[in-house]
């Protein structure tokens, strides 16, 4: 059984890099970007995660690395 794409679901069009808290959903507790297949977003939206993940972590909204 496939998870259903999380944005695709939600109707979410645009992944913004301000909304931490939709992109600490998707952090494993080290801080790390969940693989497509474990959080069930597809390859589009996944792309579009990384990127916003990156762009946070730039401007220190969200940690490189987590205890």
């Amino acid at each position: 059984m496939q998870k259903q794409c999380y944005f695709s679901q939600n109707n979410i069009k645009h992944v913004d890099y301000k909304d931490v808290e939709l992109l600490k959903k998707f952090l494993n507790p080290h801080g790390r970007i969940q693989a497509g297949k474990r959080s069930g977003v597809s390859a589009k939206y996944q792309r579009k995660l990384s990127l916003a993940v990156k762009r946070a972590r730039f401007l220190a909204l969200l940690p490189y690395v987590a205890k």
